[in-house]
């Protein structure tokens, strides 16, 4: 009765390990599913692991035909072949997206060109149009001043004529009509070698003031001006401090006098720089011996 005891409980015994063979065949039965249905290929992540390998370590260096090569185990080969021929699909669409691109650039390169070539014609328009405008501004500007000074000149021809002085002044516009100026004679207003005016002479200078009062505001240059003869002797260093000294006196004269604005009045000395007829005959030398007074229209 032991004896056969033992030996049930040893057959008890001895079957156990089934069980646990049987839990393990199970358990990799499992694995091998899990692993089967794990192996699908995942087409996104396949081309970005093939681009990323390729890039790195140059695996396929020939593209889809280095996996199609060589020999294969068992049916694992029409996967590959099925790889193969999607890798080649993939870099064959790769290098048309490249021809695209490269056809897109050149075109957006002469869309650049164009774009460019366009915008300097329109620059140089429009610099063409800004030097026109700017002619028409100076040359209307032009026509006003020059409208102007005429109207000036007018009226102080006009002003001479009722004051009978016409005959004893000389009135003209600068060419560029910037100015209308009354010129008189030096002899007529001052003594040989001085700068004192002549009281024969106050009449006309009187006049004269008359007319510049019409003007008062703007501004008036007056001008003495001498012959080329060296002085000898007198007060005056040479004819520069002489015809400043003439230019001066009228100066003041019209100020105190005539009260003229002496802010718009600048005296000025020009001596023989200026001449207005040669200095080698008796009349042009008293011809340059002069005083003239400038009247700007700006």
């Amino acid at each position: 009765m032991a004896r056969k005891r033992k030996q049930a409980e040893e057959s008890k015994i001895e079957a156990g390990w089934m069980n646990t063979f049987a839990d393990l065949m199970n358990l990799l039965l499992c694995f091998f599913v899990l692993l089967f249905s794990m192996s699908t290929v995942d087409a996104d992540k396949y081309e970005q692991l093939v681009t990323s390998m390729n890039e790195r370590i140059n695996i396929f260096d020939n593209g889809g035909s280095s996996i199609g090569e060589g020999p294969f185990v068992s049916s694992g080969t029409d996967q590959l072949v099925s790889i193969s021929e999607y890798f080649n699909e993939f870099e064959n669409s790769g290098e048309k997206q490249d021809e695209t691109k490269k056809q897109d650039t050149t075109q957006d390169g002469s869309q650049k060109v164009d774009e460019n070539a366009n915008n300097g014609a329109d620059s140089q328009s429009n610099k063409d149009q800004q030097a026109t405008n700017l002619s028409e501004l100076e040359k209307k500007q032009f026509e006003e001043q020059k409208e102007k000074t005429e109207q000036v000149y007018s009226e102080v021809m006009g002003k001479s004529e009722k004051s009978n002085i016409q005959d004893d002044i000389r009135i003209n516009m600068d060419k560029d009509y910037q100015y209308v100026q009354i010129s008189m004679n030096g002899a007529l207003l001052f003594d040989s070698g001085t700068a004192t005016i002549k009281k024969s002479t106050l009449p006309l200078l009187s006049k004269v003031g008359d007319i510049l009062k019409m003007y008062d505001g703007k501004m008036i240059k007056i001008e003495g001006h001498t012959d080329n003869v060296p002085i000898s002797g007198g007060i005056y260093k040479n004819k520069m401090w002489v015809s400043t000294a003439r230019a001066t006196e009228v100066f003041e004269y019209f100020v105190h006098t005539k009260k003229l604005k002496a802010k718009y009045l600048e005296p000025t000395g020009r001596a023989a720089y200026e001449p207005v007829a040669s200095n080698k005959n008796q009349k042009g030398r008293a011809q340059n011996r002069r005083v003239e007074i400038k009247i700007y229209t700006k």
